[in-house]
């Protein structure tokens, strides 16, 4: 039988597509007849032959392939001998496994000597293999259904690129080198994440691919013309990929590349560390960054590397509480979808328009969001996989899954062959006659009308699924009363009662200057800011500030509770997800309002860094700070996930821990679930733990940097830090306040001589000097998130004069040589906070032998005597021209400094110094510990003081303190009440004057 018009059956196709058919078939038979010339004057086999032995089911098949696609029509008028390689190698009737699929492309790259051969190779095998899938979709031989499609171009994508990239960094390597390997050895590649539909292993027919390109670590390439930086190096091969797969050649191209999923988008670089990408994401990552990470996977280059970064992303991705912000963000996000697809007449989109496929991928994402930080089987970027585990995991009805499962499958068909016409990425419907009859035709349908009955019961069926998943709360669950007094709320904030009437309201709330409340509140709204806010943050802050309004004039100092929350709210109009978590969360709300009230401290501090609010959404945590050894377990798995050569970013997260934890320790003590002493403790615990993460960071840079140094026993330091900081004043003395800085100072036991081991090894002194330099940058360095504590140095030996590190051998001499009777005093409150317990052992053997020394008590006295003096007329409020005093009309004083005053906690504080400098050498339990309060309790228990001295002075300390935290947290002057600590003061003065100035007169 002879080629010709007739030689592919009709039977199965539609009258109506005959004439498409006709058109296709006599293309190919004038393309067949080219190839069988050319085939015969090159002695090759004959085209022609190859379709005349067609078996019967594959000439059906081909009549049907040809009837529908115009692009695979048009791949084999180019290519007509392909159909006969496609068919001896099974991909007519199944994809190639993966290694062959890799095997059959590197065969055809081996041969590519330049940029030009590489791009004609790939764009033909993605041709050919593209046929093969086209085919398979339409003819649907056994086991081939839209996944097995979607996934067999996923494979198809994925093959492409890491053949593209392998070739190039080949082909590249004389000119620009290779990475230098990681820390750990193992050699460094390009990591290619596909996000979207590729990173799910769910591609369309003729979808573009969205990559993102990471690389593990930061350095120089080896072995090339010139060392390139990482960076560079990256972004080079970075856009040589995308140009190997996205320009287009008279071979057409691979793939459509966009990257704009990645950080920053198209302003952003190309590339990304691994390092700067954590950071990025955990500081700046928006809510529509989570939407498309759940899908990101490793597709090409480092795959393991890949996961590793992905693994670190992690909790950007899925948070650990019920996320509200998702539900807002959906329902958001499906408001806009809506008005987009009406705006541009988009109906008929099946995949953006009501019904569509986006609406099943959402109805799975927002559960993904919400619970896949707790229901980690949701964890997949599939969304086949995904929606499975709904129902096994009782989140949707089976029924609902039994539903949308068979809609999404046929929403994915005829996306499938709407793009088999063209290979075009396009999901509207065709608009033209003949389109259609194909589309319907492939699908099985009897015709067009028939198609569309089927998608419209579809779509109804999605979106209603869709709206029962994402919609808004009923307004009817409020009770009428609730719901009519936020109306009068939102109407307030939107300006629409006027003056007069907005006053009156006001005023009924609660506020006490509605004049003050009403400016600052149209203040908010006739902001820049706000009024420069994209619309669906402003939606946002509409739906919230009615809430707030209404949580304000619930609280018990509503003027108050405005002024400072108010402050909060601006700081985060442009991170408007933390806008919806106080609007999905009335208890957060709650919580927020409660602590601002009491604290502007408070206020300030959520205001200036906004990711404190997420501890709102957890009252156990929030009220409950957490002792020494949760939080250094918290920290030491915060600090896991980011890499340890990224030092700003666990700097970041530092800061961020730090302020969270010192959050709970103010809620705790605002609630009075805390007593006084645990407030102190939780914040010295606090700062430990960050002092214990600093000291090994620093360690680490510098040991990597330089080596390790030699200690003073001629062995070489090891991994755990042979180095000593020392707390003293409030830190030593375990009473941190709010806002306290960290006296502090360095000790080492190296050798006096001697250098490093590293590839860079410097003296043994200047180590320890860089190390200490080290930690007071990370503790001090300001950046956004703020800095972890100011530093202050001065009690090192000879004070700013001084080395700032010291040997233990030097600081030994310096305290029995050279140090002033206040350095000794100082000394009491000393201690170990963070370092080896070794060096800390010896420290503590040096503390003890030098406050017990046998002291001459009467020139002991007379120089704590003037010191304590010196500060008073330096610090007091008898200071002549002092700001802090207040008088009442009479001109006597009505309040006093609680720390510097007569009879205020520093007195206190030199009487328990005294006492230790003057006593311990006959009475050794008073070295024990370096707190006030149990120095005051170890001399009541040896007998120095008396029970009703001891307990008046443990009190009268208390009070002071406890008065001293309530100052810091709103924002006070230190100063006390003279008649409220009259009975205090007196108490202590008597003490004093009992034991260090006996002839001085008692507080008048």
């Amino acid at each position: 039988m002879d080629l010709s018009m007739d030689f592919l059956p009709r039977e199965n196709i539609p009258a109506p597509l005959f004439g498409a058919l006709d058109k296709a078939w006599g293309q190919l038979l004038s393309s067949i007849e080219q190839s069988d010339n050319l085939a015969a004057m090159r002695g090759v086999e004959i085209p022609s032959e190859v379709y005349l032995a067609l078996e019967p089911h594959r000439r059906i098949q081909l009549a049907k392939v040809l009837t529908v696609s115009r692009f695979a029509g048009a791949t084999l008028v180019r290519h007509p001998e392909w159909l006969a390689s496609l068919d001896s190698s099974g991909e007519l009737d199944a994809a190639l496994a993966p290694q062959a699929l890799k095997e059959l492309l590197d065969e055809g790259l081996e041969a590519a000597e330049d940029e030009a051969a590489m791009h004609a190779v790939v764009r033909r095998y993605r041709r050919a293999r593209m046929l093969g899938i086209v085919w398979r979709d339409l003819t649907r031989p056994p086991g081939v259904d839209a996944w097995n499609t979607s996934a067999a171009v996923s494979r198809l994508a994925e093959v492409c690129v890491e053949g593209v990239l392998s070739w190039l960094e080949r082909h590249f390597e004389p000119r620009w080198g290779l990475p230098a390997p990681r820390r750990d050895g193992s050699e460094q590649r390009l990591v290619v994440l596909g996000m979207g539909k590729l990173g799910a292993g769910e591609l369309n027919l003729s979808s573009d691919i969205d990559l993102i390109f990471a690389y593990p670590e930061k350095g120089e390439t080896t072995g090339g013309r010139k060392a390139l930086d990482h960076v560079e190096y990256f972004t080079k091969l970075g856009q040589k990929l995308i140009a190997a797969l996205d320009a287009v050649t008279s071979e057409g191209f691979v793939f459509r590349v966009d990257m704009r999923l990645r950080p920053l988008g198209d302003g952003g670089p190309l590339v990304g560390s691994f390092a700067s990408l954590a950071s990025y994401y955990q500081d700046q990552g928006r809510e529509w960054e989570r939407y498309a990470m759940l899908k990101a996977r490793p597709i090409a280059g480092d795959i393991d590397a890949g996961y590793e970064l992905l693994s670190s992303l992690r909790p950007f991705v899925y948070r650990k509480y019920l996320d509200f912000g998702a539900i807002e963000s959906l329902r958001e996000l499906k408001a806009m979808i809506n008005r987009e697809v009406k705006r541009k007449g988009m109906e008929s989109n099946i995949k953006l328009g009501s019904g569509g496929i986006r609406e099943v991928e959402f109805v799975v994402q927002v559960f993904q969001l919400i619970r896949g930080g707790c229901d980690t089987e949701l964890q997949v970027t599939s969304l086949k996989t995904a929606l499975q585990r709904l129902a096994e995991l009782g989140l949707l009805p089976q029924k609902v899954v039994d539903e949308l499962m068979p809609d999404y499958i046929f929403l994915r068909d005829l996306e499938h062959a709407i793009q088999a016409l063209e290979d075009r990425q396009t999901q509207a419907l065709p608009t033209e006659h003949l389109d259609q009859e194909r589309v319907a035709f492939a699908l099985g349908m009897e015709g067009w009308n028939e198609l569309l009955v089927c998608l419209r019961a579809v779509r109804d069926r999605v979106r209603r699924h869709f709206d029962a998943v994402i919609s808004q709360p009923e307004d009817d669950i409020e009770e009428e009363e609730e719901h009519s007094e936020r109306e009068v709320w939102s109407q307030l904030w939107r300006g629409e009662p006027n003056e007069e009437e907005a006053l009156l309201l006001l005023a009924d709330g609660g506020f006490e200057d509605p004049d003050v409340a009403l400016k600052r509140i149209r203040g908010l709204s006739g902001s820049r800011q706000v009024q420069a806010m994209q619309r669906v943050a402003y939606e946002r802050l509409d739906a919230l500030m009615p809430m707030l309004i209404e949580a304000v004039v619930a609280s018990e100092t509503p003027d108050t509770a405005l002024e400072r929350v108010l402050p909060l709210i601006e700081a985060v109009l442009r991170r408007t997800a933390y806008l919806a978590l106080l609007r999905e969360n009335p208890d957060a709300l709650g919580h927020l309002m409660r602590l601002c009230s009491a604290s502007p401290w408070i206020a300030e501090q959520i205001a200036r860094y906004p990711v404190l609010l997420d501890e709102l959404l957890t009252p156990d945590t929030l009220y409950t700070p957490a002792d020494k050894e949760r939080l250094a377990d918290e920290l030491r798995q915060i600090l896991a996930r980011i890499p340890e050569e990224d030092e700003e970013s666990q700097l970041e997260a530092l800061r961020v821990f730090k302020h969270a934890q010192v959050l709970h320790v103010a809620a705790s003590d605002i609630a009075g679930t805390r007593h006084l002493m645990k407030v102190s403790d939780f914040l010295t615990y606090i700062a430990e733990v960050v002092l214990d993460a600093v000291l090994a960071m620093a360690w680490r840079t510098l040991t990597r940097k330089h080596g390790f140094p030699i200690g003073h026993d001629g062995e070489r330091a090891g991994e755990v830090p042979e180095f000593l900081i020392v707390g003293y004043g409030k830190l030593g003395g375990i009473e941190l306040g709010y806002g306290s800085d960290l006296d502090l100072v360095f000790l080492h036991d190296g050798a006096s001589q001697g250098e490093t081991d590293g590839p860079r090894p410097i003296d043994n002194s200047v180590f320890f000097t860089r190390l200490g330099q080290r930690i007071i940058h990370l503790l001090s360095a300001v950046t956004p998130a703020g800095s972890l504590y100011e530093v202050d140095m001065r009690l090192r030996p000879s004070g700013n004069s001084g080395l700032l590190v010291s040997s233990m051998t030097a600081f030994a001499e310096y305290q029995r040589e050279q140090a002033w009777t206040w350095e000794h005093q100082a000394l009491v409150r000393a201690r170990v906070v963070s370092g080896h317990e070794r060096l800390a052992q010896h420290f503590e053997s040096i503390r003890k032998e030098i406050l017990g020394r046998q002291r001459d008590r009467d020139e002991l006295r007379k120089e704590v005597v003037q010191m304590r003096h010196k500060m008073r007329d330096h610090l007091g409020s008898k200071n002549t021209g002092s700001k802090n005093t207040e008088e009442n009309a009479d001109g006597e004083g009505v309040t006093f400094d609680l720390k510097h005053d007569a009879g205020g906690m520093i007195d206190i504080e030199f009487m328990c110094q005294y006492a230790v400098l003057a006593l311990s050498h006959y009475t050794p339990e008073l070295l024990r510990y370096s707190d006030n309060m149990r120095i005051l309790e170890a001399l009541e228990e040896t007998g120095y003081l008396q029970q009703e001295e001891a307990v008046a002075l443990r009190q009268a300390y208390l009070d002071a303190r406890a008065a001293n935290h309530r100052m810091a947290l709103t924002r006070q002057p230190a100063r006390g009440d003279v008649e409220a600590f009259r009975h205090h003061r007196e108490a202590v003065m008597a003490t004093w004057h009992k034991w260090l100035e006996p002839s001085s007169e008692s507080l008048s």
